[in-house]
């Protein structure tokens, strides 16, 4: 198991225990405040690693679709930013000789040529994307010049506030990748098992989503055989657990079963 998340020492008396609650609701609160406190659309300050050579974690942006500005005001791609990458990569420098930029990770465009620079990247609200005939082009060449993509935090119902969740998704994906065909994953593939063996997906928490996970994927020419170009998840946000791992808002097994899912997709990616 893991062992990186800090966690509330136990409270020794009632008052303790009152107090900590009072402290645990405050920061519920704050979250909540944080997430939907801030009207207006407004972009996050981006910081992006210079390149040279160590790994980065490249986060894709895009134009975000109407609805995708509900959390803090935020783009929909930029919904844990920076966050999220920082505690995972903080993981990866831990128990991996990868030795990755932790403080700054990537942000780039699809259309972006910097994007062929990162082997592993990452796409978050995918039922927000949009998708321009050049971004389209762009992202295919990444794919099958070897790139390797994590979609997270994306519904096959959409929300109420918009979005259209994997029926969005899949069909820009028919724009990129017109013959590919996306498949749903079972724990006994090599992803699964490429740092951290992960046996079944019942053990992958659940935050605000209900229900039962589905993992899905698109491999090269169709083929379960060859190279897993992209993993979907999809009624989960796996990154959320990565995003507020230190703040004793979930119990520290949970998180580390969301860091075991991001490091194998990592390790997966830079191996295949």
């Amino acid at each position: 198991m893991l062992r990186f998340v800090r966690t509330l020492p136990r409270p020794s008396s009632r008052r303790h225990s009152l107090l900590l609650s009072a402290v645990l609701v405050a920061a519920v609160g704050a979250v909540a405040t944080a997430q939907f406190g801030f009207p207006g659309h407004q972009e996050p300050s981006v910081r992006n690693a210079a390149y040279d050579g160590r790994f980065a974690f490249a986060r894709i942006r895009y134009t975000t679709a109407p609805g995708g500005f509900y959390y803090r005001g935020l783009p929909a791609w930029a919904h844990g930013y920076p966050r999220a990458e920082r505690n995972l990569m903080k993981i990866m420098g831990e128990i991996s000789y990868l030795n990755p930029h932790v403080e700054d990770g990537v942000v780039v465009s699809l259309d972006d040529p910097e994007l062929c620079k990162y082997p592993v990247s990452y796409m978050t609200e995918a039922g927000f994307w949009t998708l321009t005939d050049g971004e389209a082009a762009a992202f295919r060449a990444y794919l099958e010049k070897g790139g390797f993509v994590i979609v997270d935090d994306f519904r096959s119902v959409p929300y109420d506030h918009g979005g259209q969740g994997w029926d969005n998704f899949e069909a820009n994906m028919r724009r990129v990748l017109p013959q590919g065909r996306f498949v749903d994953l079972d724990p006994s593939l090599p992803i699964f098992d490429s740092f951290f063996r992960i046996e079944s997906f019942d053990v992958i928490p659940q935050d605000y989503d209900r229900g039962r996970p589905t993992l899905r994927g698109l491999y090269e020419d169709n083929d379960p055989s060859k190279r897993l170009m992209i993993v979907a998840n999809l009624d989960t946000d796996v990154a959320n657990f990565w995003e507020f791992s230190a703040r004793g808002l979930r119990p520290v097994s949970d998180s580390n079963q969301a860091y075991k899912l991001g490091v194998n997709y990592v390790i997966y990616g830079l191996t295949h």
